[in-house]
């Protein structure tokens, strides 16, 4: 394990800090197929650089996107009728074994949003300073904008997770369990029937009660997945040369399971993430969903140049 190479020093100013930001040096890195649990769409690994940036330190919470929700009276997308469907989001439902398969896992839940995380009955009290979830691509976008901010692209949110460090699988090293401790939040136990809560907690976390990593990011592994700018596409680093600076990724969408579909990125894994099923909060990790689509499991960080 190195350190990437062409870290710039980081000054520190006493003004013009951007709130609740953390400055993210550029530099060049290798980016994907990092351990034995990296898939396909994570190849071929090459290096790419990108330019210093801003990152929030933490997910954006319940409290920020409130506020958001106050200055400006938006509607997220679960909280819109589609179809003929009433207003609802798509709650993790469990499942007694693996076998039953993802289908099962997960449904429709009428009345489930951001406010609701597990449907009509429940709230928000308590989880203020949790990371909000049930936001779409969409609504992302929509709050990035409002805070004079953007969404990361998929090269600086892997980059920004590695925290400086080269090829290593994990966000804070080679170990996943360093002194026999979880540095994030997932899923320990029998996957998808029963969490163990070994980490200390079932569902999502406070935003920072896992270590941060190299450049003070905390929650760049596990907890819930965050949108990127990208689209998503399984070959998408087949399609970026090596050593290309700041890549944008592809100009369209495609996933062969769903071909019909457009999907963007999402990036770090959730508190769903078992270390037995999926891995996916490792830093190079990729996952894809449609635009307009809200889970309990998904929310979002953003950048700033």
């Amino acid at each position: 394990m190195r350190r990437v190479k062409g870290i710039a020093l980081i000054l520190l100013v006493s003004c013009g800090e951007p709130e609740g930001m953390i400055w993210i040096p550029g530099g060049t890195f290798t980016m994907g197929g990092d351990s034995l649990h990296a898939q396909p769409d994570e190849f071929p690994a090459r290096e790419i650089t990108v330019s210093g940036f801003w990152m929030d330190q933490t997910e954006v919470t319940n409290a920020q996107f409130q506020k958001f929700v106050d200055d400006t009276g938006y509607l997220t997308t679960a909280e819109i009728p589609f179809s003929s469907n009433d207003p609802g989001s798509v709650v993790f439902l469990g499942a007694e074994q693996l076998e039953d398969g993802p289908g099962s896992w997960w449904g429709w839940t009428t009345g489930s949003n951001w406010k609701h995380p597990e449907g009509p009955n429940s709230s928000l009290k308590g989880r203020m300073d949790h990371p909000v979830v049930h936001v779409s691509w969409d609504d992302a976008i929509a709050f990035s904008r409002w805070a004079g901010k953007r969404l990361p692209t998929e090269a600086e949110w892997e980059f920004a997770a590695r925290g400086g460090l080269e090829k290593a699988p994990w966000t804070w090293g080679n170990e996943e369990n360093p002194g026999g401790k979880w540095y994030a939040n997932i899923w320990q136990g029998e996957f998808p029937s029963k969490d163990k809560k070994t980490d200390g907690f079932s569902g999502t976390a406070p935003v920072g009660s896992f270590p941060a990593n190299g450049w003070g990011l905390q929650d760049m592994a596990g907890n819930v997945w965050e949108w990127c700018a990208d689209w998503y596409r399984p070959d998408a680093y087949s399609l970026t040369a090596n050593r290309v600076k700041n890549p944008k990724g592809p100009t369209d969408s495609f996933d062969p399971s769903e071909p019909g579909i457009k999907k963007r990125v999402m990036r770090g894994g959730s508190w769903l993430c078992s270390d037995l099923y999926c891995a996916g909060y490792r830093p190079g990790a990729r996952m894809k969903t449609s635009p307009d689509t809200g889970l309990n499991h998904t929310g979002f960080r953003c950048a700033k140049d």
